[in-house]
């Protein structure tokens, strides 16, 4: 079983971007255009989470409320309630997390610092391959070890 821990060594960039509350969504767009990725954590004093910011926020409350990315401060938008695993967490236990609380992007906070981000991406792709290990080392024990 995979923790958290491992994920994180797996992924070539464990860089976690990030904005501030004050920040536009439309920089906050930019920067995640510019990295390829689909949330931004919100941070403020020496790295405090204080939000996540992701696509689904922008597609919900900008597109549709009719405001402008522009004139919107990243504070307005964000989601304040972050949940968050530890490195000891098993990719089970996030992806439960995850799929209970339809997230697709997870911080990973030890000793009150951010060390990572997950997404819902890792985690299938860590899974995808523990079973394929696991079906080749059964494929082996059929085969009697050949």
């Amino acid at each position: 079983m995979t923790v958290v821990a491992e994920i994180l060594k797996s992924k070539p960039d464990t860089t976690v971007h990030t904005v501030r509350p004050e920040d536009s969504v439309l920089d906050a767009l930019r920067l995640m255009a510019e990295k390829g990725i689909g949330a931004l954590l919100v941070t403020q004093d020496a790295d405090r989470i204080v939000g996540i910011f992701t696509e689904r926020d922008y597609a919900r409350k900008i597109a549709l409320l009719g405001r402008t990315s522009a004139a919107t401060q990243v504070r307005d938008v964000m989601t304040p309630d972050v949940l968050y695993v530890r490195l000891h967490q098993t990719s089970e236990q996030c992806m439960q997390l995850m799929s209970t609380n339809r997230l697709r992007h997870l911080p990973v906070v030890e000793n009150d610092k951010l060390v990572g981000m997950i997404s819902i991406g890792d985690l299938v792709k860590d899974i995808i391959s523990e079973q394929k290990f696991i079906i080749e080392q059964l494929e082996q024990y059929i085969n009697g070890g050949r």
